[in-house]
This record gives C-alpha cells, sequence and structure tokens, in this order.
C-alpha cells in the first residue's frame, strides 16, 4: 500500500470496528427500548444473566468497562429494580451485583433480541457464527500483545 493510501479512513481495521459498532448499536435501540435499556444497560444484564452475584471489579472486566462508567449504569439499573449493589461482608471494598426477581423475568422479555437483530442483518446463521469467531479471534490476539507490552 502506497502512502496515500496507508491513512486513508477507509484503509484502516480500527475505523471499521468502530463504524460497525456504532451502527450495530443503533440497530440494538429500537428493540432495548421496548425493555427501557440501553446498549450498554443491555450487555450489562447479559453479563448478570449468564452468572449472577458478582463483584463490580469482575463484572467490569467482562464487559471491559472502567469503574467511571459502569457505576453510574450500574445505578441506573438499581434505580429501575433490575438489581441491587451490597457491599460484601468478607471484603468490604468489594460490591456485589445481584440480579433481583425483576432482573431476572427480563431475561424472559429479550429472548427474541438475538433473533430480531439477525433478521435486521439479513444474514444466515453460519454467516453469524463465523462472523463471530473471527471476532472473538482478533479480540485475543489484541489481548495477547496487550499482554506482551
Amino acid at each position: 500500500m502506497d502512502s496515500n493510501e496507508i491513512l486513508k479512513l477507509d484503509n484502516q481495521i480500527c475505523f471499521a470496528f468502530y463504524a460497525c459498532s456504532r451502527e450495530i448499536t443503533k440497530l440494538y435501540r429500537p428493540m432495548l427500548e421496548k425493555l427501557d435499556l440501553t446498549y450498554t444497560q443491555y450487555v450489562t444484564m447479559l453479563a448478570l444473566w449468564e452468572q449472577d452475584h458478582v463483584t463490580v471489579t469482575a463484572l467490569g472486566n467482562k464487559l471491559y468497562l472502567d469503574s467511571g462508567t459502569l457505576t453510574p449504569l450500574l445505578k441506573k439499573l438499581e434505580a429501575a429494580g433490575h438489581i441491587t449493589r451490597t457491599r460484601d461482608r468478607n471484603d468490604e471494598r468489594s460490591v456485589l451485583v445481584e440480579l433481583t426477581e425483576q432482573g431476572r423475568a427480563l431475561k424472559e422479555n429479550a429472548l427474541d433480541i438475538p433473533y430480531q437483530l439477525a433478521c435486521k442483518l439479513d444474514g444466515t446463521p453460519e454467516e453469524g457464527a463465523a462472523l463471530l469467531a473471527l471476532m472473538q479471534q482478533f479480540l485475543r490476539r489484541i489481548q495477547q500483545g496487550a499482554a506482551k507490552e
């Protein structure tokens, strides 16, 4: 690639990921409005439906969110009645996040969202699985590269 092409926006992997992320988030918005969740709240609930009763630190690590982003998000989910936050009795420095009955029940209302998104993307299940596998492989490579530094 010549020097005129190397810094073109459309030739940047980072920009393709950024643009896709924004566009996917837009596709989710109308579906999530029915649940009264933002996209970030939705992925937080996904993580909690997968593993409940976790520390804020563990949740932040799973979601790649720092505490400055996660804390206000958790406060909103708590105010909506989906979660509770309590100090860990064994370690006062840790805060535990737990789903409420309402938060667990919300999972039933979210079950159709992956299917709805797949329909909007007009792709095959095989294409979706292949793309997911490629993205996960790319993420692992990024993490391995960061670990080497």
